[in-house]
């Protein structure tokens, strides 16, 4: 039965992760409706949001690789920096649009999530829905070269109201693209290359206070199984969700919020 719990549990964190529903939104509300012990382990969060990781740096490896040795071309090789300007920039973007939830995440996120409380989630799902909702018919031409720091700047400050639990990052961070008129490809990937810093920063974080409160040895696989499941639900959820978003779909998660919204003011009333 424990095992069975873990595994749902990694289902759950792998499902939303990658979704514009906020994942850390849903653990939220699993939380303050179930009040059991697994939901308030730190270490198994870890685990999980681990799993979700390897999921998606599989699914961008390629394109990580690619600018990785661009980057490093461009600062040590100069007859070739011509030829890899663009990556180069598209890796200064990635920066300049992590810096605002940086910034604000390092100083305020944990006074953000203890003022938290379940009816401000329900205010912050239906925030995310409207959002969603509103690049119903935005259709733009901007690919990943003609991205502008302008672009960034706007993308990652949007991305800074995401450290509220139950406004999506990647549902609030696609908005911003497809609000700054980028094609959906390229505004799919800038969202999830955006989420690669913030998630190497909140996964070295969450290892310091693994290592300060070690996992018990009868828990671990529990975690694994867990962190496994996590990585292949995470894997399909991102597929379906590129799917949605190349057909102009997105706007449907907009239904869903809102409905987890109505359920938190009904239920928690």
């Amino acid at each position: 039965m424990k095992y069975i719990i873990y595994i749902l549990l990694g289902i759950l964190q792998g499902f939303t992760e990658p979704l514009p529903i906020s994942s850390s939104g849903h653990l939220f509300l699993f939380k303050n409706i179930f009040n059991t012990d697994m939901l308030q382990d730190l270490n198994f969060e870890i685990f999980v949001n681990f799993g979700s990781f390897l999921a998606i740096l599989f699914i961008f490896l390629p394109d990580i690789l690619k600018l990785i040795k661009s980057f490093f071309t461009y600062i040590f090789n100069k007859k070739k920096r011509e030829i890899v300007k663009n990556d180069f920039k598209y890796c200064m973007l990635i920066l300049v649009g992590s810096i605002p939830v940086g910034i604000i995440g390092a100083l305020f996120k944990d006074n953000i999530e203890q003022a938290l409380n379940i009816k401000l989630l329900g205010v912050a799902f239906l925030i995310t829905a409207i959002s969603l909702f509103l690049v119903k018919n935005v259709n733009g031409d901007k690919e990943d070269k003609d991205i502008t720091y302008k672009d960034a700047i706007v993308i990652g400050l949007l991305q800074m109201v995401a450290l509220c639990p139950g406004i999506s990052r990647s549902g609030i961070v696609l908005v911003g693209c497809l609000l700054c008129k980028l094609k959906k490809d390229s505004a799919l990937k800038y969202t999830f290359m955006l989420y690669f810093p913030v998630s190497v920063a909140s996964m070295g974080l969450g290892m310091l206070d693994f290592l300060e409160n070690p996992a018990s040895s009868s828990l671990l696989p529990c975690y694994v199984v867990g962190m496994i499941f996590a990585g292949i639900v995470t894997y399909f959820s991102y597929k379906w969700l590129s799917n949605l978003v190349k057909k102009g779909k997105l706007w449907k998660f907009s239904i869903y919020c809102v409905c987890l919204a109505l359920f938190i003011f009904i239920y928690f009333r």
